[in-house]
């Protein structure tokens, strides 16, 4: 199926809504909490250098995941076409190349502003730019596997702002302990982006795209979905216990019990209640980042 760029003949230029919809707000929130996770992780005040904050979170929400997801769209509009016919791409909301070019220009001013980061934001955010290309352009286009694709997004979404925060706060390299935190998030969100593929079943199939929800049906795919973030988090528990960290591995357990319950429902009707499960069991994952990086700042 073609795209629908004929639904607004007239428009030869994005409103601006239709702009701050392709850049998808709501999608903000990961990264940048990520960063900020990773700078509570590394016990340096955030008070002490606001502009690298600052700095930080505005690279890591609007400009590199805002350039991600006008990149993705721009790579999925015949699939959008589908299952989104409705989106900025496919609507003809956003007319011709703009997807594109909006994609392109984000990426140039990710690394121009990332240069004042320092070595290692300049080098995460590079990585990161690449990593978002790789996920949904050809030839590589990782989207294509349902266990690449989710691991890179996860990475980049958990991992990659957490450890940049971590390092450029700091000027240097994270602990181990916090490289190892992070990364276990990362992993666990592989289950989180593979929830997300729920909404795109249909189109994901008429196109080839082999989502584990297309590949595995959706039943066996949410359990695979809720195991995946649950086991790093029953680790990451049992490395503050190691650490001697009972309280913060004790409020980390309670959530992951309510995660559970949440699981549960969610697995009576995985497609009908993805979205659901989003808004409860990914808010409870999420508090449990931000409550490991309070309990490993400033070492372990």
């Amino acid at each position: 199926m073609s795209v629908n760029l004929d639904l607004h003949p007239a428009r030869s230029v994005p409103a601006p809504l239709a702009l701050l919809e392709l850049l998808k707000p709501v999608t903000w929130f990961p990264p940048i909490w990520a960063y900020l996770c990773g700078i509570v992780s590394a016990g340096v005040s955030p008070f002490s250098s606001w502009p690298l904050v600052i700095l930080g979170m505005l690279l890591a929400g609007p400009v590199v995941c805002g350039m991600s997801q006008a990149a993705n769209d721009w790579c999925d509009r015949e699939v959008d076409a589908i299952n989104e016919p409705h989106r900025p791409i496919p609507s003809g909301r956003v007319p011709g190349l703009w997807g594109l070019i909006v994609a392109i220009a984000l990426s140039a001013l990710a690394v121009a502003l990332s240069w004042l980061l320092g070595p290692w934001g300049f080098g995460a955010t590079c990585v990161a730019v690449l990593a978002a290309w790789a996920y949904s352009a050809p030839p590589v286009r990782l989207k294509r596997s349902g266990w690449w694709g989710p691991g890179l997004v996860g990475l980049c979404y958990e991992g990659l702002p957490w450890f940049t925060g971590a390092a450029v706060l700091s000027a240097g390299a994270p602990s181990f302990e916090i490289v190892i935190i992070a990364l276990l998030y990362a992993i666990g969100a592989h289950g989180i982006m593979t929830l997300n593929d729920f909404k795109a079943i249909a189109g994901d199939r008429r196109m080839g795209i082999r989502s584990l929800p297309v590949v595995m049906g959706p039943a066996a795919a949410a359990r695979l979905a809720c195991t995946v973030m649950a086991l790093p988090q029953v680790i990451v528990i049992s490395l503050l216990l190691i650490w001697s960290l009972p309280l913060y591995a004790a409020l980390i357990a309670l959530s992951l019990a309510l995660q559970i319950r949440f699981m549960k429902t969610l697995l009576t009707d995985p497609e009908g209640r993805a979205p659901w499960y989003n808004a409860t069991g990914v808010t409870l994952y999420v508090t449990g980042m931000m409550v490991a990086a309070v309990a490993i700042r400033g070492g372990v």
